[in-house]
């Protein structure tokens, strides 16, 4: 049932990166803060365009869990937070990731491949379980330093899958998707415990 959930899940969180307002944010690998690299690094999560998978599988595989980890982290914060702002951020995350993974989705059907069910790197796991364990106190904190560190991750994955993929309809899904994680860094930039 978890399994099942958790396909559903970054099956949302695809598509929510992928919601409407695809404007043009000047944001991106370059605002990343000197602490999220730190962190990322830290964690294992590295935003080398070297390391971003070129082929369809590899992508398919960490976009999934990408939407994953940000449905699935957004909902335990629904559980927990009193934040307004940060509730507001979270519904908007589990909404833009289920876009996101449904257009990820609609995009490897047209290259008829196949979406296997998702599955968190150990390092995606590893923040979701911080998340989950942390009190009503902390989790606002918690959340917002592991969010930046996913979307940081998210912005290098989708940025290097559209400029070195190897399946168009899957490199064109991608470069739709990096405006919405610019927005989504730029939102989270505003959020307190910056």
């Amino acid at each position: 049932m978890r399994s099942l959930f958790l396909f559903t899940a970054s099956a949302l969180v695809l598509a929510g990166c992928n919601s409407a307002d695809t404007s043009d944010n000047q944001v991106g690998a370059n605002a990343i803060s000197a602490n999220s690299a730190s962190e990322m690094a830290d964690r294992g999560v590295m935003a080398d365009p070297v390391a971003t998978p070129t082929d369809a599988s590899g992508y398919l595989a960490k976009a999934s869990a990408g939407d994953m980890f940000e449905i699935e982290s957004s909902q335990a914060l629904l559980e927990k937070s009193k934040d307004a702002k940060l509730r507001d951020f979270a519904q908007m995350m589990v909404k833009a990731h289920q876009q996101s993974t449904a257009k990820v989705k609609a995009a490897a059907a047209e290259a008829k491949l196949t979406v296997a069910s998702p599955s968190l790197a150990p390092d995606q796991q590893m923040m979701l379980d911080e998340i989950e364990a942390a009190s009503a106190d902390a989790i606002d904190a918690v959340y917002i330093k592991n969010q930046r560190i996913a979307h940081n991750a998210a912005l290098a994955l989708h940025e290097g899958y559209a400029s070195t993929g190897d399946t168009p309809a899957l490199k064109k899904t991608a470069a739709q998707i990096v405006p919405v994680v610019k927005e989504h860094i730029a939102h989270l930039e505003k959020l307190p415990g910056k």
